[in-house]
């Protein structure tokens, strides 16, 4: 069974008090507890939706990096290479740092925030190679180029950086923050179609949104 193609998926326009129901009764009951993405809902409007609240356009890359990790898991499935990448995960927090200073984020708390978004992909990584081990029919049957994949996790990178740095008020205020932090993962969970392999690797990714002091 070829493994669906982790590209953005298409996020159609949701009535806007639909949406917020949705988040208010935990729909993410309603979405597979299993599998991977589930298919998208029928085309209905060409205008995307983003997660809401202050954080949504956070979130939003957040989930982005995260489908990503879809694309890596099936470049490594069946080779040699390995899930953990010592060396290349310390050369990005060893340039994220560098580029925090410059932003004026906080250097630690940049750092901090970007090993969660390694280790929540590697949440989704060991979560499907286990799942095509134990269901081989479900394994990718064609392997993306890992180089290109990194060039689009080096400009997901540079995107999360401005998030960062556009929102840093806000993540600096506690409440305020996890109040919206959790509109926008609620809200992006549900529009992405999240599984629960994928819902458990946004938890990981956004841990340390509201952690982020100002400089």
């Amino acid at each position: 069974m070829q493994l669906k193609t982790p590209k953005r998926m298409r996020r159609h326009i949701l009535p806007g008090a639909s949406v917020v129901a949705a988040v208010a009764l935990g729909a993410p009951q309603a979405m597979a507890a299993s599998g991977g993405p589930q298919e998208t809902p029928a085309e209905s409007s060409n205008t995307t939706v983003k997660p809401l609240g202050q954080l949504g356009s956070l979130t939003d890359i957040v989930i982005q990096r995260l489908l990503v990790s879809d694309q890596v898991a099936a470049s490594k499935f069946g080779t040699n290479s390995p899930i953990a990448d010592p060396a290349r995960e310390q050369q990005e927090l060893d340039a994220v740092r560098q580029q925090a200073g410059t932003l004026g984020l906080d250097p630690d708390a940049t750092v901090a925030f970007f090993r969660d978004q390694i280790t929540a992909s590697k949440v989704v990584q060991k979560g499907l190679f286990a799942r095509w081990t134990a269901y081989p029919d479900e394994a990718p049957t064609t392997r993306p180029d890992l180089t290109q994949i990194r060039t689009q996790l080096d400009q997901l990178t540079t995107e999360l950086l401005q998030g960062l740095k556009t929102t840093q008020h806000l993540r600096s205020t506690p409440v305020a923050c996890t109040v919206q932090l959790a509109l926008a993962t609620q809200s992006g969970s549900i529009i992405d179609r999240l599984d629960a392999l994928h819902r458990q690797a946004l938890e990981t990714a956004t841990q340390s949104v509201c952690t982020s002091p100002l400089k």
